[in-house]
Formats: C-alpha cells, structure tokens, sequence
C-alpha cells in the first residue's frame, strides 16, 4: 500500500488522511447515525445584589474586586453545569448598570448615585462574561421598590423619590413607587426597556414583589398602602372595579404592557416571572392554612394574580418559589408544582425556584443539601416541568453541606441546554459547515473547525463525539469555532463527530456530521 492510508467507509463518507495533518471540508453523509439530542433542562441561580446578598459581597469593592467575584460565580456556574444567572440589576429604583434614568446603587459603590471607579458597566461586563461562557444573563428587575430598609447612604438628587415625589409613597420601612399611578407604570416600563434595548441580554426576570408584602404599625395592626389618590383618580375616570380588584389590574396591565414590549423590540429576549409560590390559599386543597393559622394570600395582600399571567402566556417562563420541603404537607413541593403544571395551558416553561439558601443557614430550620437533591429530581419526574432555578449563589459559592459537589456529581453531571421556546419562533439554525484535521502520527482526529452558513447569530454550538457506541456532549459559545480533541485525551479514539447550532430562541439545528475512523495500513 503507498503511504496514503485508506480510510474506512462509513455512511457513504470515504475520508482520505495523508501522513501529514491534514484539513477537510466533511459533506454531510446521508445515513450516518445521528448522535442523540442534548438534554434540555433549565439550571438557573439568582444572583442577588440587594443588601450585599450575593453580589458584590459588600459595597465599595474596586471595579477589579467586583469583577474578580462574578468571575468567581460564572466559573462557578460553569463548573455545575447551570446555563442561566439571573442577575438584580435594579433592587429599588436604582441601578447596577450605566442608567440615564436611574443612579447607581448604593449596594455597589457605598453611596447612591456614585459610579464604579475605574468606571465600568456591571451588566455590559456580566452579559459580555456570561456569553463567554455559554451561560444566559437574565437581568432581574424589582418594578415598584424604591427603597429599601438597609439603604444608609443619603437620597441622591436623581432618584425617582426626589424627581417624582408624587409618585412614590412611604410604606412601613419602605419606599414604593404606586402602580395605580398610569406614569409610574410607564416609567418602570421605560426603565426595563432601556436595559432590553442596550444590552444584549436574554431575559428579563421579575421576582415576587409587586405590591409591597405587609407592614405593621406599633401596635402589630396591617398598614394599608396609601395609594388613595391614584385610587380616587381611577373613580373620577369612571372605573368600576373594587379597590382590591384594581390593585390586581394594575399589576396585570403592567405584566401584560413590558411582555408586549418586550417582544415588540427582541422577541428571543424572554420573560419571566417568580411569584410566591401559592397563587391562593386553598388552590390547592391542603394549603388553605398554615399550621392552622391563616395562610399567605399573595392574590388579597401584594395584588398579584399570577396564574392569570400564565394562563394568558403574558410570560415566557414561569418560576414560582416552592420554598418548602417535600415533606411539609400543607406546603408540598410536589403538589404546589403538579398544581402549577395543570394551569398551563399555553405551555410556557415551568421552572419552580428551589430554596437552596436554607442549607446550612446555621437555624433550626436548615435543610439537608439531599432536600435540593430531591427536589431537582422530583421536578424531573413531572412533564411539563424542565427545570429549576437556585435561591442563590452564596450557598453554592460556599458550597455548604457540599451542595455545590452534590449537584457536579449527582444532578448535573452531563450539560444541558436551556428548553426552547417555539411560541416565540420556529426557524431552524442551518447546518455548518465542519473540517477536520488528523494527528500526522496517529491519523486520529485532532481539531474540529466549523463555520456558520445562516445568516442568523449562533448562540451555541453542540458538540458531540462518538467513541464505540457512546456518543459524549459538549455545549460551547456561539463564538467558539474550534475545538482541540487530542489536547484533552490523547488517548481517545473518535469514531464520528457531530456539531450543530442552536439560536437565540433554543432551537438546534440539525448536525453535520464526520466519519473518525481510519483504517490501519495492510
């Protein structure tokens, strides 16, 4: 035989490998077998900057200091396999981000209105980090908060409580801006949008606070908000609801408005919404009360009718905070979320926040990191439901009671890419166009190019080779067009390879596939 070596057919694919390294284009073979499609699952964490929670750990940090840390958390993130962070870029009417309408937070710098120094943009740096890495930034929004009862630096001049007084009412400990006020709404509205459009984000993501949870006064009496004006404006106008009733229009009409908004401007920018976790007592059955006291009516006491939100699909991911353990009967995990799922009719993604900060919080209420455990599994074990969202990061940064371990080896041990959201859009990413070098010595495949040929962004990559029968996933950014095989495992012999894209809206294209099978020389 020359020094040619023959390669094997496979799938009507005849590759020819020469002693050297050598780069081939691979047509894509009619009858090869198709690796087999990634997981999907939604692994989030959110990343709380209120009161210092997660991120940064405390204010004042230096820009590099801020940034080493969230470095820390998305290499975290990498590690576990989540493919999501959720990041508060706005805890109460402020800002972690460059804002024309809103100051910078005193929670990053120390002092409200005061800029990073050296001057940055903490978002355009996470999303920019993220992206790096394969891992979605949602960015995280509380609508009417304005401020918040651990603030200690002074008002700055540019605060929505100083530029629009009227607007804001004192409630309790807080500040909150009043969602009967229409300009309050389009405010909030405009803030979110701003954001949408600058940056390239891939969700917006509201948590559980509309209207404010309740206050007491000295003698332990509920304070009612003080929104009597916008009230009696509403009734001059001619509206009929009851009070309590157009609290809950309100927050509907603002839900309904920023999701419109939303994908007016980017329609793969979802939505999402985490509201407290029992839309009503008594839905279902055994949540009526609470240990035989009365149970938390988020419905009558914040205004948020969230089922109405995902049943008319005014969101795209639905996570309600299922923050009690299996066991607790009146507060099942499974059965708020079997509940949950049975109100989706529309078939928005279903991901329940887990309570992971409840490991090792050093009280007599501490969860085992097993609870987390089963909880993922139990979501698992429900159709509808593909996935979960941490409750934050800190534990998983500390990694107590070896939650961080568990979940590596135990719950994520393959990656996953985030479900698809078809409602959105149903075009399919084309197929790239794949080369492929061979070692000069082994004939083994050493390094994988591909190159886009849509003219839509790539989002990610999936990547799969084959070894025998098992084929193995790797999930790489969008910007990524190489892969070195050998440098990881020169000992790996690859049969076939696999790459394919996936769009902003989740959807894989179909793979190109390439034969690595070299015959041995006669």
């Amino acid at each position: 035989m020359s020094t040619y070596l023959k390669a094997t057919f496979l799938s009507g694919l005849l590759l020819l490998v020469s002693p050297s390294v050598q780069s081939q284009e691979v047509p894509q073979p009619q009858s090869q077998s198709l690796p087999p499609s990634p997981t999907r699952e939604f692994r989030g964490v959110w990343v709380a900057s209120v009161a210092n929670i997660d991120w940064p750990s405390r204010p004042g940090l230096t820009s590099s200091q801020q940034q080493a840390e969230l470095i820390a958390m998305l290499d975290r993130a990498v590690a576990l396999k989540l493919n999501a962070v959720i990041l508060q870029v706005r805890p109460a009417a402020d800002a972690l981000y460059a804002s024309p309408y809103e100051p910078w937070s005193e929670f990053l710098t120390g002092e409200m209105g005061k800029a990073p120094s050296p001057d940055y943009d903490p978002l355009a740096f996470a999303v920019e980090e993220a992206h790096k890495r394969g891992i979605e930034l949602h960015a995280w929004f509380n609508p009417f908060r304005a401020r918040y009862p651990q603030s200690k630096s002074p008002i700055s001049a540019n605060h929505v409580s100083k530029l629009h007084p009227q607007w804001v009412k004192k409630y309790g400990k807080y500040l909150w801006l009043d969602p009967g006020e229409p300009e309050v709404q389009d405010y909030t509205l405009a803030v979110i949008m701003d954001v949408v459009k600058r940056y390239d984000i891939d969700a917006v993501h509201l948590d559980d606070y509309f209207y404010p949870y309740p206050e007491r006064d000295v003698n332990r009496q509920v304070l009612d908000f003080p929104d009597a004006p916008s009230w009696q404006k509403y009734l001059k106008t001619g509206g009929k609801l009851n009070r309590d009733d157009w609290r809950r229009e309100n927050i509907n009409t603002f839900v309904q408005h920023l999701y419109q908004a939303i994908k007016t401007e980017k329609p793969w920018v979802k939505l999402g919404i985490s509201p407290f976790g029992i839309w009503r007592p008594g839905y279902p059955a055994q949540t009526k009360s609470v240990d035989g006291g009365g149970a938390f009516d988020a419905y009558n006491q914040i205004y948020a009718d969230s089922r109405q939100w995902l049943v008319n699909g005014w969101l795209d991911y639905f996570a309600p905070q299922l923050y009690w353990k299996i066991e607790k009967t009146q507060q099942s995990y499974p059965v708020l979320l079997n509940w949950w799922l049975k109100q989706n009719q529309l078939g928005r993604h279903i991901w329940p926040g887990n309570f992971t900060s409840r490991i090792g919080d050093r009280t007599s209420a501490a969860w085992p990191a097993n609870e987390i455990l089963y909880q993922i599994k139990t979501t698992r074990g429900f159709a509808g439901a593909t996935g979960n969202i941490h409750y934050s990061m800190k534990p998983l940064m500390q990694n107590r009671d070896r939650i961080a371990d568990l979940l590596e080896k135990q719950a994520y041990s393959t990656p996953a890419l985030v479900p698809a959201s078809p409602w959105l859009d149903k075009s399919v990413p084309t197929q790239p166009v794949l080369k492929i070098e061979r070692d000069a010595t082994t004939g083994k495949i050493s390094k994988l190019t591909w190159q886009a040929t849509g003219q839509d962004k790539v989002w990610l990559w999936v990547l799969q080779t084959k070894t025998g029968n098992q084929w193995s996933t790797k999930i790489l950014p969008g910007l990524q067009t190489s892969y070195l095989l050998n440098s990881l495992d020169s000992q790996v012999q690859i049969d076939s390879v696999a790459i394919s894209a996936v769009n902003r809206y989740g959807t894989q294209g179909k793979p190109t596939l390439g034969n690595g099978l070299v015959a041995k020389s006669q």
